[in-house]
């Protein structure tokens, strides 16, 4: 036996209609029920489902009070004229019973049901507590509605991959709605002991992370140099046309043939023409795409989904790496840098048996002692450090890095006991070299091994 406040609001008009209470259509719910409950009818066998239906949304359902009427008699021109809502995104929708997850009206019962289509997105929550699933490769015209009351039954979260049909948009509405959730990254909606990501022990990175056996020089120096983790803050620090993006590529490339851990990459700000080098050579990581043509807003607003989908991921279990390009962008998009000290700071992993890990590997510009730059916010925050040398790189030599200021933290915690041995050797051998000879003695050692434990054992 549950309470009338639990049922949809539906179910609330089907008792008043049966109960002989008129007019309950224009009722709010709590004077619903309590002339429910004062009718005798305030229980009932029949509990509201946990999952939501596409517009089981009790708070929205409830038809708003008209303005314009004087004691229950007639209809002004306020009552007779639909009252337009506005919604976070600036659309104008029906009235409640037409919004996004609005019932159909009484007379439409007979209609044949819509069809519908299994859809599966990320979900971005607004404001309002409702929620939009944002499609793989589909534009912002392609979104599915969430109704609030889903988000709330199914204990839903920003960043969340979502599943279950979509119903077409009925008259008044812009985007088509869920018609319940089938599964929540992976799983059963309502799954007792989900996490929560900042309730989770974080614990230093021990795990390194696997490059694929193609790897490149880059990829293979940065991992020589500065071991990689789960669970990393790895900042990337860079000047301008020092090879930032040519090294954050081939190190995604290299993360992602590994196997072993979930690639989401955040551009923002990017040039329109690099977007298609990224997909190509990234097929199958998350790509959050942040090109300059968009406003900043946008632009935060797709870093923020991206870092929520990782949070996520770490949760139910997963090992994800968040790769981003940049946080001077990002602090320039949001105008400040509270957004980037929670993108960046959000990397660790996880003690929980249940739980992974979120890798951040950032790029940055360095600007000094700017006291407003992403830099100078994330200073000391970082694990592992790798910085680029913008004179190898005008010089075409690889690896263009400052070898002396690349590193990571515990990275005997990381090594072999052998492999650590190498790599004190391997650091005194290239600091007694001036950065050309260095690269190129790098370069021929990486070229001459199969793997960077291989070359680190010979070192040893």
């Amino acid at each position: 036996m549950s309470d009338l406040s639990d049922l949809h609001i539906a179910d609330l008009h089907t008792r008043a209609a049966k109960a002989g209470i008129g007019g309950y259509r224009l009722l709010r719910r709590e004077d619903l029920i309590e002339r429910l409950e004062a009718a005798g009818t305030g229980k009932t066998d029949s509990p509201a489902d946990g999952r939501g239906e596409g517009g089981d949304d009790g708070e929205q359902a409830a038809r708003p009070r008209r303005r314009g009427r004087r004691g229950g008699r007639g209809r002004g021109r306020g009552g007779r004229e639909r009252e337009r809502l506005t919604n976070d995104e600036g659309e104008e929708r029906a009235p409640a019973r037409e919004r996004q997850g609005g019932r159909r009206k009484a007379d439409d019962s007979d209609e044949e049901p819509a069809a519908t289509e299994v859809v599966s997105g990320i979900l971005e929550i607004t404001r309002q507590r409702h929620g939009f699933l944002r499609l793989e490769g589909g534009s912002r015209e392609d979104d599915v509605y969430v109704s609030a009351s889903q988000v709330r039954r199914c204990e839903l979260r920003a960043g969340d991959e979502v599943s279950g049909p979509a119903r077409p948009p009925r008259r008044g509405e812009r985007h088509r709605a869920l018609v319940h959730v089938d599964q929540v990254n992976g799983a059963d909606p309502q799954e007792e002991g989900r996490s929560e990501f900042d309730s989770l022990t974080p614990v230093p990175p021990s795990r390194r992370i696997k490059l694929g056996e193609d790897a490149g020089v880059l990829a293979r120096s940065v991992d020589l140099l500065a071991p990689l983790a789960f669970g990393q803050r790895a900042l990337i620090r860079a000047t301008p046309h020092s090879g930032r993006t040519t090294l954050l590529r081939e190190l995604a490339q290299a993360i992602a043939a590994g196997g072993g851990a979930k690639l989401i990459v955040v551009l923002i700000d990017e040039l329109p023409e690099e977007i298609p080098a990224w997909s190509e050579a990234l097929p199958d990581a998350e790509l959050a795409l942040a090109p300059a043509d968009l406003a900043p807003a946008e632009q935060v607003r797709i870093a923020e989904v991206a870092l929520e989908r990782g949070r996520r991921s770490a949760e139910a279990g997963e090992d994800a790496v968040l790769v981003c390009d940049s946080l001077s962008r990002l602090a320039v998009a949001a105008d400040g840098v509270a957004e980037v000290k929670r993108l960046f700071g959000s990397g660790r992993d996880l003690a929980e048996e249940d739980a992974g890990s979120l890798t951040v590997i950032a790029t940055a510009f360095d600007e000094g002692e700017d006291e407003g730059s992403a830099d100078r916010a994330v200073s000391t925050t970082e694990t592992a450090l790798i910085t680029l040398d913008a004179s190898l790189a005008e010089e075409e030599i690889a690896p263009a890095l400052r070898f002396g200021e690349c590193r990571a933290e515990k990275v005997d915690a990381l090594l072999a006991e052998e492999e650590s041995s190498g790599l004190r050797n391997l650091r005194a051998k290239l600091a007694d070299l001036v950065p050309p000879e260095a690269a190129a003695f790098l370069r021929e050692q990486i070229q001459g091994s199969a793997t960077n434990a291989e070359l680190l054992k010979s070192l040893a």
